[in-house]
């Protein structure tokens, strides 16, 4: 069983369909503090430090950052604040008149036990489109392309070929699927 802590039903999802068929998956939306920080991956450790304390379970957390070239990093860590303050068509005007149009997205997952913690790191380079694209996906999937599409014109099983969350979630799942065959001998 592998517990997701997240507020975002969306991500719950996505790690549902990336471990299908290999463990159960269940979702608890559990608000944590956001830590401030410039690593995503400290980030997501306290997040999962203050999830494990109140939940007494083993569990996954994530932190996500979008880094836009021309904006110097920009929104970076506070991608999520972005998002809910500026949405992608701020972030769109922010960028007008810009012809570097780099990003990268990454993730950073937590996983917690009563053994420690274990992170799991993820990213994917791509850019920043003109206007939105796409029906599919949330938050900047719409403006955020990879080898020409958006992440957002990506069904999930596109998306979790491709992405930073699914980077990350290729690392955790080997690392899951070993750690379980220990435990299993």
């Amino acid at each position: 069983m592998i517990t997701v802590v997240t507020g975002n039903k969306n991500k719950a999802a996505e790690v549902a369909a990336f471990f299908d068929g290999i463990a159960e998956v269940s979702h608890i939306a559990f608000d944590c503090i956001e830590p401030q920080s410039d690593s995503i991956a400290e980030i997501a450790k306290e997040k999962a430090k203050q999830a494990y304390a109140a939940l007494k379970i083993p569990l996954i957390v994530d932190d996500t950052g979008l880094f836009i070239e021309a904006l110097t990093g920009f929104p970076g860590p506070y991608a999520a604040y972005v998002q809910d303050t500026l949405g992608n068509a701020g972030v769109l005007r922010l960028m007008e008149g810009l012809s570097d149009r780099r990003a990268y997205f990454a993730t950073s997952i937590a996983y917690i036990d009563d053994a420690g913690i274990e992170i799991f790191e993820g990213r994917v380079d791509g850019e920043i489109t003109d206007i939105p694209r796409g029906t599919d996906g949330f938050g900047y999937d719409p403006i955020f392309s990879v080898q020409g599409r958006t992440l957002a014109e990506m069904n999930m099983h596109e998306k979790n070929t491709v992405s930073h969350r699914a980077r990350a979630l290729l690392a955790f799942r080997e690392w899951y699927i070993s750690a379980r065959s220990e435990r299993n001998r």
